[in-house]
């Protein structure tokens, strides 16, 4: 913990002080109070600021506590979320931003400019994550979103030939690890569609066993293909002609790409419970699982017009 009071003028002075504290991720207790996490590479970085405070005038004190009396431990790392997931949003947003400009595959110049906000924005994410010492929930739509430029930034390949379903059959399927809307209607989309006995694995993709069929990840053959997200890949190179099927490719494509092609609204309340899940749940493997179990419901509430029309109007006698 930090207590620093510096003269008013030059506010230049304190400008500094504030920003080297900001570099570091400290958080603001109360004014001009700061905490940190404890480590060694950061205390050594308190106790320089602290020397340059004194020297430019002002006073310092640096305390090493173990807790805070009336704020509890969630209390003190929320305040750690909060900053993080500040710095998240307008991360996202400029994300979404390059996404929005991208429109139909980028080429040429577009790309070569897309190319390198891109990696403007991949530093930005690093430099924050530095500084997210407990995991900020808002990471994880940042991260979903660089991969999702990423891949729409890839080199259009030819129209693969579609695979036959039986030697998609009794399969492992790996993906990245902390799966967001894509990921998880794609794996129910396999689950209950392609594959009854399909195992899945959130990793890394280097982490992959060369037996498992990798998909939404860069390079994948079921992933991002021209301007279908991985769901869309999935649904139309299975073959399936289900018009709720077709629905939800439509809410995965507009929640995962954002890019305005289809409007429907579902998406916000799906994302959203999707989120809810993320945030709470740390667990992979139970992600999916809640995963499964959303997209089941979606599916079922989503019943075909004809069956619809068999039932009547509400109210219309039988």
């Amino acid at each position: 913990m930090l207590i620093v009071t510096l003269p008013t003028h030059p506010s230049s002075l304190r400008v500094r002080a504030w920003r080297k504290l900001r570099a570091l991720g400290a958080v603001p207790l109360k004014n001009s109070v700061y905490v940190l996490p404890h480590g060694a590479d950061r205390l050594e970085r308190l106790q320089w600021l602290t020397q340059e405070v004194q020297k430019d005038g002002g006073d310092a004190t640096l305390l090493r506590v173990d807790r805070i009396e009336n704020m509890t431990e969630q209390d003190v790392i929320r305040l750690f979320h909060e900053a993080r997931n500040t710095d998240y949003k307008d991360l996202a947003d400029r994300y979404r931003k390059c996404l929005r400009g991208l429109g139909r595959r980028a080429r040429g110049r577009d790309a070569v400019r897309a190319a390198d906000e891109l990696s403007r924005l991949g530093r930005e994410v690093d430099r924050v994550r530095e500084t997210d010492f407990f995991d900020a929930p808002g990471y994880q739509d940042v991260e979903r979103l660089r991969a999702t430029a990423e891949m729409h930034l890839r080199p259009e390949s030819p129209e693969p030939a579609a695979a036959p379903l039986p030697e998609l059959r009794g399969r492992l399927w790996a993906t990245r690890p902390r799966p967001h809307i894509d990921r998880l209607a794609s794996a129910w989309l396999i689950k209950r569609f392609i594959d009854a006995d399909a195992r899945f694995l959130c990793a890394p993709p280097d982490q992959f066993p060369p037996e498992a069929i990798p998909f939404d990840v860069m390079g994948a053959e079921f992933g991002h293909q021209g301007e279908d997200c991985t769901f869309e890949t999935l649904f139309r190179r299975s073959g399936l002609d289900d018009p709720r099927l077709r629905t939800i490719a439509e809410i995965v494509h507009e929640a995962d790409l954002r890019d305005g092609k289809f409007e429907r609204p579902e998406t916000a309340g799906v994302e959203l419970a999707i989120r809810g899940f993320a945030g709470t749940i740390k667990d992979d493997g139970e992600l999916l699982a809640q995963g499964l179990a959303l997209f089941d419901g979606l599916y079922a509430a989503l019943e075909a017009p004809a069956r619809r029309s068999r039932r009547g109007a509400p109210g219309e006698s039988r």
